[in-house]
């Protein structure tokens, strides 16, 4: 049995809180309804459409606070970063990031994502990346977004750090990577 309109709002609300990211066609598939049900929706319950939720939580972090790299050189938008101990990006699959035959997401701009997520998150004037081991879990594809979420380890090397950043399409990983980052000062 269906859930009633007010049980379903009640879930989609609850959905977008613990998930700002998720697109309305996301939602469509999983209420099992259209994406302009999920429209109305969101206008009754006075929620923003994607792009606004996202600028809304990233003018409330502090992404000025980066020091290791210019905010225009990160692949993709940060949207949440606590420096050494934690960031996150979204990145949006264009025409231009994709295969044209197969419209597959180059490896190059996932891979970029994180590093440069990895560089960012670290609370120095110059961070480089040292070693990366990275995994691809699944092709990303045209119009997908991709949620990396970077976090930070200790080391028992002052001028190092350890940072894993897992890349996520929804709810599914896509790219997992340990970065072994070299800091300009040790603290």
């Amino acid at each position: 049995m269906k859930p009633t309109k007010k049980e379903r709002q009640a879930k989609l609300q609850d959905t977008i809180e613990s998930n700002p990211f998720v697109t309305d066609e996301e939602l469509a598939e999983q209420f099992q309804v259209s994406v302009q049900t999920i429209r109305l929706d969101r206008m009754e319950l006075s929620i923003p459409e994607l792009r606004e939720r996202i600028k809304h939580v990233a003018e409330k972090k502090m992404v000025d606070e980066v020091k290791s790299l210019a905010i225009e050189d990160v692949i993709g938008e940060i949207i949440d970063i606590q420096l050494d101990k934690s960031a996150i990006s979204i990145f949006d699959v264009k025409e231009e990031h994709v295969f044209t035959r197969n419209h597959i997401a180059r490896g190059h701009h996932i891979f970029a994502q994180a590093n440069s997520l990895a560089v960012a998150v670290v609370d120095e004037e110059m961070a480089l990346t040292a070693k990366a081991t990275i995994h691809f879990t699944r092709s990303v594809k045209l119009g997908e977004r991709v949620v990396a979420k970077a976090k930070v380890f200790p080391t028992e090397k002052k001028d190092r750090m350890r940072i894993q950043v897992e890349s996520f399409v929804g709810t599914e990983l896509v790219f997992k990577g340990d970065f072994d980052m070299f800091r300009a000062t040790a603290r």
